[in-house]
């Protein structure tokens, strides 16, 4: 027989089982609302679980069961649900649950007391009251919900004893405690004691497990564990763990308000100030004293008319503007270029010649032809009485002093410097400016160097302007056409100024390593001066006069402390340095240097002497050796001379035959194609020459001839090593060598005709570094070499062939 509990019906009226009335006494009393029901409809929880007597929202996103609660709020009568918390699988996070595993096994049965008005494809919002808990006994899964079978865990009410009381002392001091720390807590504290007994131990454990931010996990270990005592235990110590984290948030808030209020009191403080200013007349607004800064500089300058107006313009739309607004930023910047280019400013020039030639040779040795064009370009201006700017290239290997000349120069005409390389340069808006239309546009260097310089009429160097690229982004080499070209460069017109400026008072000076790689049309906007390298004398020179006493001052040494002898020198530059600039020099310098400073450093006292035997032990094996090799007398070998981007060179070329039977000609040496058709027009032209001598001609036809030009790892090219090539397959042929310490360089034609080269300078610098004493020269570069100054022709005796016979009659004498 079941027992039927009484229900109290909300009027009041009783209702009793007739079969129990024996067992009135014994029969719990229960109101009806709260007549739980033994199966459930269960709703899962993914975050938190709810505790009894506690009211929550709950969202339904199950189609299915919003549909089984609307219909049972259409029907009128109670809707209770069972509230289950899924478990956490990957990191925390719980998933739709598909079986009763996914489930814990203790939850709350809730009565539902308000459902929201339901959105299409939004998910149900309820708002549930929870009742008691209870253990799944039995779940079944009906799609797409789950429905369960359930035994409820009443709590019997009896007294709370004093350890059950103390507990509850404890929890409710934490809970004020966390109140006081962090005020979030106060509102949701004043609803939910609205709706439970404190003086209840298990309903104030379950609330104040509902106040702490522990895990879900955590929190549905205190709602299985139905002993009041353990429950209160498990409680406390949540609560002591959440009053921990509320001390460091508070902690850490307090230093971001500290940090927030001292910047707030910075901010205010600096308002006030500037209000105060203004009131007192001491400041202006933003825009007023940008608009006083731009017309106080304008009054220095002298623009052009052009260049005023847009000042002017641009003046009243920045009064109009807002400082706030992103265009006066840009209309601001604008404006600080346009008054800050030194319009119509301009540095006094130097017309003391007798000055400039002093500074000019006290920096340089040597470079007569420079200082010589430099000192005319002053006396133009003394004469004139206005130094007006001027482009010149200088040309020449690395090390010659091609960029410290110009600041020489610069020194000589008492002009501001300012350099910059054009090497790798590929991008035409570095030459004109950027648009203004984009973000962080500026002008071109040009206009950079002006501003930087505070002078119109300044010295701009433009270093490596041979290496200058091309790109998508435009060509460079076009954009300086502009620059360069004195007609034009008065009204240069920058992309990012917009106002044409005046070029036409700057001085450019140009360097490069060769001319090839220079666009033509830039070569006719400049003045080309050659800087063809130093003879051994001259390095010796420059090595006592600025690469010595300069190096001795970077390593903290004095001459006291070492001394490197002339003939060191001397030996440095013939076995370590022959390049044709000095800067290899000095790093050898350098290089000794070093060393001594670290046996200085062992023996204070010491003062050191450095000898040409100290070189190896110093600087190691020689680089250059002295071509023995090459320069005695052989059958098939002469000397040449070649011009390339480092200077002047001295060229080895070697024939040898192959009796084959045969007869061939092959060329090896990484040759050009222009060297190649040389070689081709030697070997043409001197078989042509031995036509009449049968012993020479059977030669040529039974012999396979092989030309080479060391080293082989270096590539050549070049029309002037003609009449040595032929030279060496005449020698060759006849099996005698040439006259000793010989060197030639000529262009060879078909017809025997010796043609003019160029880089004659260079070639006989490089004969002079090599030792050599006779050089073969084009009849056509007599006058050439008659320009070159004394110190690198002495030494040398100049032959001059208008053709090959003239060469054969000089090298060959006794065949004459």
């Amino acid at each position: 027989m079941s027992e039927k509990p009484t229900v109290i019906t909300p009027e009041g009226d009783i209702e009793l089982d007739q079969e129990n009335e024996t067992q009135e006494a014994e029969t719990s009393l229960v109101l009806a609302k709260d007549l739980l029901p033994e199966a459930l409809l269960i709703v899962p929880l993914f975050d938190r679980p709810m505790f009894p007597k506690m009211m929550g929202p709950i969202m339904v996103e199950d189609q299915g069961i919003q549909k089984m609660i609307l219909e049972a709020q259409e029907k009128g009568t109670p809707l209770y649900l069972g509230l289950l918390l899924v478990k956490p699988v990957d990191a925390g996070m719980a998933h739709a649950p598909r079986s009763m595993e996914d489930f814990f096994e203790v939850g709350v049965a809730a009565r539902v007391v308000q459902i929201s008005q339901p959105t299409a494809g939004q998910p149900l919002q309820l708002l549930a009251q929870a009742q008691e808990r209870f253990r799944v006994k039995e779940m079944t899964r009906q799609q797409p919900f789950f429905k369960a079978r359930v035994e409820y865990l009443y709590e019997m009410r009896r007294e709370a004893s004093d350890e059950l009381k103390a507990y509850s002392v404890a929890i409710i001091d934490c809970i004020k405690e966390l109140v006081t720390l962090n005020p979030l807590f106060k509102e949701g504290l004043g609803l939910l004691l609205e709706r439970i007994n404190v003086s209840d131990p298990s309903a104030l454990a379950d609330f104040a497990a509902s106040m702490t931010t522990s895990s879900g996990s955590e929190l549905q270990a205190i709602l299985d564990t139905t002993s009041v005592q353990k429950r209160l235990e498990q409680v406390l110590i949540l609560l002591k763990k959440e009053i921990e984290i509320s001390k460091i948030k508070a902690d850490i808030s307090k230093r971001i308000e500290d940090r927030l209020s001292k910047q707030q009191r910075e901010f205010f403080l600096k308002q006030q100030l500037q209000e105060i200013k203004k009131e007192l007349g001491l400041t202006k607004d933003g825009a007023e004293s940008e608009v006083e800064k731009f017309e106080k500089r304008l009054k220095k300058l002298k623009p052009s008319a052009e260049g005023e107006e847009r000042i002017k313009e641009e003046l009243e739309k920045l009064k109009l503007l807002e400082p706030s607004s992103a265009e006066f930023n840009v209309t601001r910047a604008y404006l600080d270029w346009l008054t800050i280019l030194p319009w119509g400013v301009y540095s006094k020039d130097n017309y003391d010649i007798t000055k400039a030639e002093k500074v000019l040779n006290d920096d340089h040795y040597g470079l007569d032809e420079v200082k010589e064009r430099i000192l005319e370009l002053i006396s133009v201006g003394i004469v004139k009485g206005d130094l007006a700017g001027s482009i010149i290239l200088l040309i020449g290997p690395p090390g010659v002093g091609k960029t410290s000349v110009g600041q020489s120069i610069a020194r000589s005409l008492g002009r501001e410097f300012y350099r910059f390389s054009l090497g790798g340069m590929r991008d035409e808006a570095e030459i004109k400016g950027h648009r203004r239309t984009y973000i962080g546009a500026l002008p071109g260097k040009f206009l950079q160097a002006i501003k930087t310089c505070k002078t119109a009429n300044p010295l701009i160097m433009l270093d490596e302007i041979d290496k200058i690229g091309a790109s998508f982004r435009g060509d460079p080499a076009s954009a300086l056409l502009e620059v360069l070209d004195p007609e034009q460069n008065r009204d240069f017109l920058d992309h990012y100024l917009d106002v044409r400026f005046d070029l036409s008072k700057v001085l450019f000076i140009c360097t490069a390593n060769q001319m090839e790689t220079i666009p033509a049309p830039l070569i006719d906007r400049m003045e080309v001066i050659r800087l063809p390298g130093y003879i051994q004398a001259e390095k010796v020179e420059i090595a006592k006069r600025h690469l010595l006493p300069k190096q001795l001052k970077l390593h903290g040494l004095t001459k006291s402390q070492v001394s490197i002898p002339t003939p060191v020198i001397g030996a440095m530059v013939d076995g370590y340095a022959r390049e044709a600039g000095v800067r290899n020099l000095e790093n050898r310098i350098k290089k000794i240097l070093r060393k001594v400073a670290k046996e200085l450093v062992r023996d204070p006292d010491r003062k050191v002497r450095i000898k040409i035997s100290d070189l190896p032990e110093l600087l190691g094996k020689k680089v250059f050796s002295d071509e023995k090799i090459f320069r005695k007398p052989r059958v098939g070998v002469v000397t040449g001379l070649a011009y390339t981007s480092m200077g002047g060179t001295t060229l080895y070329i070697e024939a040898a035959a192959a009796a084959t039977g045969t007869a061939g000609f092959k060329q090896t040496g990484q040759l050009g194609q222009v060297m190649v058709e040389s070689s081709e027009i030697a070997y043409s032209y001197v078989r042509s020459l031995c036509r009449d001598n049968e012993k020479l001609l059977e030669f040529f036809m039974k012999n396979f001839i092989h030309l080479h030009v060391p080293a082989g790892a270096t590539p050549k090219d070049g029309p002037s090593a003609g009449i040595t090539m032929a030279c060496a397959l005449y020698s060759l042929a006849i099996g005698q060598s040439i006259v000793p310490d010989t060197a030639m360089t000529g262009e060879l034609t078909l017809s025997g005709m010796v043609m003019p080269i160029g880089g004659v300078k260079e070639k006989i610098i490089a004969a002079t570094r090599a030792k050599l004493k006779q050089v073969i020269l084009p009849e056509d570069n007599r006058e050439d070499f008659a320009l070159l100054p004394e110190h690198i022709r002495s030494g040398i005796t100049p032959f001059f062939a208008k053709t090959f016979q003239d060469v054969l009659n000089i090298c060959f004498p006794a065949t004459a």
